[in-house]
C-alpha cells in the first residue's frame, strides 16, 4: 500500500523516570506524520507493554501532567511548525477509569467541550450529532452520565476529548473492561476519528496487543530488558511497512497473527 513518512509530529528524547527506584530509563520515540495519496488519515500509534511495564508512568509524561525525572517530550506545533516541549492541556486525554460529571446529561457534557474550542464555534451543533452517531451515543443523549455503562461512558469521555480540540488524543487502556461489541464500537470511532483530519494523532497506550495493533500504523513495545534497571522502548514496528495497516478484516490475516506471537515474546 503505497504511503509517505514525512514530518515528525512528537518526539520523545531519553526520557527517565524514578520515583524511590527508575520506573523508565531513556524512552526515545518519535511518532510521525504518514500519508497516503487522496486519503485524509491520521495517525493512529500503540504504546504496547504489560502490567507493571511503566506504561501509566509514560503516559502522564506524554500528557504533561507529570516531569520527567530526564528527557523531554516535544510536539510539532501546526501553526507556527516548531516543537514545544508538551504541558497540560496539549493533549486530550482519556484515563482507563473516565471520570465524566455525573450529575450532567451527556448532551451537556459535549456541548461544554464543543463550547470551549473556538473551532467548533460555527457549526458546534452540526460536529455534536456527528460524534454523537459516530460513537453510537444517540439513545443515551440525554442520559446522566451516572446511568450509563462503562462502555458508554468511555465513548462519551472520547467525544468529550475530540470536541474540545487539539490534534492529540491519548488514550489509557480504552479497551479495558469492555465486552466484544463494545470494543468494536469504540475501535471503529478512533479509525473514522483517525480518517478525518490529517494531522490528528490517536495514541492508544494498552497490554491489548490484538485490538490496538488492528487499528494501529505504528507500534512501540515497552519493557524492561534481561541487563537493565528500568523499563525503554524495546522495539518499534511499522505496521504500515508491513502491510499489516488500514485493513478492516487484519485480524483474519494470518501474517498479523504470526505478528502477536511475536509480540508476546518482547514483552
Amino acid at each position: 500500500m503505497t504511503y509517505e513518512i514525512k514530518e515528525t509530529l512528537l518526539q520523545v528524547n531519553n526520557v527517565s523516570k524514578s520515583y524511590d527506584v527508575p520506573i523508565l530509563e531513556n524512552v526515545s520515540f518519535e511518532i510521525k506524520n504518514i500519508t497516503r495519496p487522496n486519503i485524509h488519515q491520521g495517525q493512529i500509534v500503540s504504546l504496547i507493554g504489560k502490567s507493571g511495564s511503566g506504561k501509566s508512568t509514560l503516559f502522564r509524561i506524554l500528557a504533561g501532567l507529570e516531569e520527567p525525572t530526564s528527557g523531554r517530550v516535544q510536539v510539532k506545533n501546526m501553526d507556527t511548525h516548531e516543537y514545544q516541549d508538551v504541558k497540560e492541556g496539549d493533549m486530550g486525554v482519556v484515563f482507563q477509569n473516565s471520570y465524566i460529571f455525573p450529575w450532567r446529561r451527556v448532551e451537556d457534557i459535549l456541548d461544554m467541550a464543543a463550547s470551549a474550542n473556538p473551532k467548533m464555534k460555527e457549526n458546534k451543533k452540526e460536529l455534536i450529532e456527528h460524534y454523537v452517531e459516530i460513537f453510537s451515543l444517540s439513545e443515551h443523549i440525554k442520559k446522566y452520565s451516572k446511568n450509563l455503562s462503562g462502555g458508554q461512558k468511555q465513548r462519551v469521555a472520547i467525544a468529550e476529548q475530540i470536541l474540545n480540540g487539539g490534534d492529540f488524543i491519548l488514550l489509557d487502556e480504552p479497551f479495558s473492561g469492555l465486552d466484544t461489541l463494545t470494543i468494536d464500537k469504540v475501535t471503529q470511532a478512533l479509525v473514522k476519528i483517525a480518517e478525518e483530519d490529517e494531522h490528528k494523532t490517536i495514541i492508544i497506550v494498552s497490554h491489548d496487543l490484538s485490538n490496538a495493533l488492528a487499528i494501529s500504523d505504528t507500534a512501540f513495545i515497552l519493557s524492561k530488558p534481561p541487563t537493565a534497571k528500568a523499563a525503554t522502548i524495546t522495539a518499534h514496528l511499522s505496521l504500515a511497512s508491513a502491510g499489516l495497516a488500514w485493513q478492516p478484516d487484519i485480524k483474519e490475516n494470518p501474517a498479523f497473527r504470526e505478528l502477536l506471537k511475536q509480540v508476546k515474546s518482547l514483552l
